[in-house]
């Protein structure tokens, strides 16, 4: 894949996949298989960064690696790892923090979302987050990193880190990686009000069971303004409405005008929509079923073995730039 730009993505392991997560990342990632060198990271470092409980961390990354895999993404088109397998990514981010100015850190999204997210925990390791993602896209040399518009401050953090490591230590060691945007679809969760989340609750899964993602669904809030049965319909607001867009893409539209006429019901448009995402996701929950523990655990091993051969080159020119001696 050398005449292929290297990507880098990845995600904490907090819990299963919810529609969020697949229209907003795992899509993308299948698509840039065919197009790019992709690595692909479980973050469990990231993950600790809210302090999980350690007996169900482990099986969260186990979850989140297996749906990866179930999703599509395949091991054998590109590098699928564990970050915590990687240990050079550490070494990296604290090379890279004694550069990083402290007013930068503070003004990154993550930092403030996560401070806000959790008040009572704003730990060192939330400070330095934008400087570990810093790390896990300059440990292998990544040319470009696909996020949405949301995300572009981090992206725009990681090229200012490693313009100024380089222009300190007068050598080019890393790239400045290019903002890949991706489409990523705003998936609002069960309550129509926010941003689907696992830390909120408010999901719609992916792998999970049939009748756990059937549950989900209706229990989303709808059309707020419809109050009876025999109401015409508002789908411009309404989210239900909105998620047929991308599961009845031929005849959405149909379904928006019966809502409006009073043709459906509210309840009518929750099964149906339940049905649907039942449906498309069958595949993907045979998938995942059939996955054991030790087979995630076996091709995560060797995914995290590739990337470490990377991580080790750029961890020595690292080292070298900044006047270490050679590392054992």
């Amino acid at each position: 894949m050398a005449d292929r730009k290297r990507i880098l993505s990845g995600m904490r392991p907090t819990g299963r996949f919810h529609l969020g997560n697949y229209f907003g990342a795992a899509i993308n990632w299948v698509r840039q298989m065919d197009v790019y060198d992709c690595y692909y990271m479980v973050a469990d470092y990231h993950g600790l960064t809210t302090q999980p409980d350690a007996r169900e961390f482990e099986q969260q990354i186990y979850d989140l690696a297996g749906d990866m895999l179930a999703v599509g993404v395949d091991p054998d088109r590109c590098v699928l790892y564990l970050q915590s397998s990687v240990p050079e990514v550490a070494e990296l981010a604290l090379l890279l923090s004694n550069v990083t100015p402290y007013g930068w850190v503070q003004r990154t999204p993550s930092f403030k979302e996560k401070a806000r997210q959790q008040p009572d925990n704003i730990n060192v390791g939330l400070l330095n987050y934008p400087v570990l993602q810093a790390a896990d896209i300059l440990l292998v040399k990544g040319e470009a990193v696909p996020v949405g518009r949301d995300q572009a401050a981090h992206v725009e953090i990681t090229r200012e880190i490693a313009r100024r490591f380089d222009r300190i230590y007068g050598r080019r060691v890393f790239p400045e990686p290019e903002l890949l945007l991706t489409e990523t679809p705003l998936i609002l969760g069960t309550d129509g009000k926010q941003k689907m989340s696992k830390s909120i609750g408010n999901i719609v899964g992916v792998t999970e069971p049939a009748d756990v993602i059937s549950k989900q669904v209706l229990s989303m809030v709808t059309d707020v303004r419809r109050t009876y049965r025999s109401q015409p319909g508002h789908p411009r607001s309404c989210n239900v409405c909105a998620l047929y867009k991308l599961f009845f893409p031929d005849d959405w539209e149909v379904y928006w005008e019966a809502c409006r006429k009073a043709e459906m019901g509210c309840h009518d448009k929750k099964k149906l929509l339940a049905e649907r995402i039942v449906q498309t996701f069958a595949m993907f929950r045979k998938r995942r079923t059939a996955l054991s523990n030790e087979e995630i655990k076996r091709i995560l091993d060797i995914g995290s073995a590739r990337a470490r051969d990377l991580a080790r080159q750029t961890i020595a020119e690292t080292r070298a730039a900044v006047g270490l001696l050679p590392g054992l």
